[in-house]
């Protein structure tokens, strides 16, 4: 079986953007690595819009 195409260049373009990684580095990932460092990327982002003061809420 082999994975989407599209789902394995929007994991490694977010996994570069997040971590500036090359694409020999990401690629050289096995998928299930790859695919847990994208989910906890996701968490770190999630976690850090929550806590972030809203737009245009002056203080």
């Amino acid at each position: 079986m082999t994975y989407a195409t599209d789902r394995l260049h929007e994991e490694i373009a977010y996994v570069a953007y997040h971590f500036h990684w090359d694409l020999d580095q990401i690629l050289d990932l096995e998928h299930q690595d790859r695919r847990r460092y994208a989910d906890e990327i996701a968490s770190l982002v999630t976690r850090a819009n929550a806590t972030a003061p809203a737009a245009g809420a002056g203080g």
